[in-house]
């Protein structure tokens, strides 16, 4: 037996395959990353569109925020988990398969999106009204006062939510991975638990933690950076 075969067998983590590990991490990293830009554009429109329409007297911009509303609530509260299981042929169309990472990016945006989106809107309300009149006062257009006031006095807050909604994006992912979206859900359950194979559930569960940590302590720095109260 070689040092480094004597070295393998005495490791810890012996029952692990790393190759597939480190795989299975690049592929959560992925999916969250591409369905979080998605997530950020789409919550911030769907606030936006929210917050513009909300006080309108204009029937047409009534009818808007209810539509775009009802849109956001039904679709936040469902379960994730049935969520998957609905959106299946609208999956298929989009990404050609109803497995893999790639399978799972429609209902995480889906699912996602709106949560994000109301939050974009209660931050867009906390913006000092006196703000927005004097801005307004001095000409500026809607999107102007959107560009300019807006998304600048709310861009801590912003931030903040989509360091929240990152979070609990990474346990979705962990979910859609379960039903063969790949990532380490999937790993943690079919080579984990399914193979009676405990080291490599805690392994998975481990760098799912560290990704999580990473994103809050990332995120509240860019919130700190951005915040004028803490300069």
């Amino acid at each position: 037996m070689t040092n480094a075969t004597g070295l393998k067998s005495y490791f810890i983590f012996k029952n692990v395959d790393w190759s597939a590990m480190w795989s299975a991490t690049w592929e959560t990293i992925w999916v969250t990353l591409v369905s979080m830009i998605a997530i950020v554009i789409f919550g911030i429109i769907l606030g936006l569109i929210l917050y513009e329409t909300k006080n309108s007297h204009a029937t047409i911009y009534r009818i808007i925020n209810w539509i775009v509303g009802l849109f956001v609530d039904i679709f936040r509260s469902i379960p994730f988990i049935i969520l998957i299981v609905l959106i299946l042929p609208i999956t298929m169309k989009l990404a050609g398969t109803i497995i893999g990472p790639r399978a799972a990016l429609p209902s995480l945006i889906i699912s996602a999106s709106p949560f994000y989106a109301r939050m974009v809107e209660s931050y867009f309300r906390e913006v000092d009204a006196g703000v927005i009149e004097a801005a307004e006062s001095m000409g500026a257009s809607t999107w102007e006062v959107i560009m300019k006031v807006l998304i600048p006095e709310s861009k801590p807050a912003l931030i903040a939510g989509a360091t929240v909604t990152t979070i609990s994006l990474i346990g979705y992912t962990a979910m859609a991975g379960a039903i063969g979206a790949g990532g380490l859900g999937n790993l943690a359950y079919q080579d984990g638990f399914q193979a009676s194979n405990n080291t490599v559930t805690l392994v998975a569960t481990v760098i799912i933690c560290l990704f999580v940590f990473i994103v809050q302590f990332v995120g509240d720095w860019f919130v700190r950076i951005t915040d004028k109260r803490t300069r």
